[in-house]
C-alpha cells in the first residue's frame, strides 16, 4: 500500500486547511507548541498564526525556523499583549482556525490538580479544538 501524499494547496479544487493558531513564548512550553505545529503542517497544508507576548528580539529564532521549514505563518501580539488567552481565542475565532496549540509546563503531583488559568481558559472558552502539549523534561 502506498503512503498517502499531501496535496498542493494551490492545486485546482483543493482548498488549504483552516489556519492553526499557536501560543508561543521563548521557553520550553513555546518550543513544544512550535514543534507540534510544524508536525501538524506536515499532515495538512495550513497557515500557522503565532500569538506571542515576546519582545521582537526574542522572535528571531522562531522566524528563522519557520522560514527554513517553508511554512506560511503570521506573528501576532507583542510585549504589550494584555491577555494572551483572550488573544488566542479571538485570533482563532476571527481566522476560522481549525486548531489551537498550547504548551503546558510539567507540574508537581499537587499542581496537577490545578491547570494554569490561561490554559484552562483557552481549553474551556475556545470554539475550536485545543491541543495541549507538554514541554520536554529538562
Amino acid at each position: 500500500m502506498s503512503e498517502p501524499q499531501l496535496q498542493d494547496p494551490g492545486a485546482a479544487g483543493v482548498a488549504p486547511a483552516a489556519p492553526i493558531v499557536v501560543s508561543y513564548a521563548d521557553n520550553a512550553e513555546g518550543r513544544a507548541a512550535l514543534k507540534r505545529a510544524l508536525t501538524e503542517v506536515q499532515l495538512r497544508p495550513a497557515e500557522l498564526i503565532f500569538v506571542h507576548a515576546s519582545p521582537t528580539a526574542e522572535l528571531a529564532d522562531l522566524q528563522t525556523q519557520l522560514e527554513r521549514a517553508g511554512v506560511p505563518f503570521q506573528l501576532r501580539g507583542g510585549p504589550d499583549l494584555d491577555d494572551p488567552a483572550e488573544e488566542l481565542i479571538s485570533v482563532a475565532e476571527r481566522s476560522g482556525a481549525e486548531l489551537i496549540i498550547i504548551g503546558l509546563r510539567r507540574r508537581s503531583p499537587v499542581g496537577k490538580l490545578l491547570l494554569g488559568s490561561k490554559a484552562q481558559r483557552v481549553l474551556l472558552d475556545s470554539t475550536c479544538p485545543v491541543l495541549a502539549v507538554k514541554a520536554e523534561a529538562s
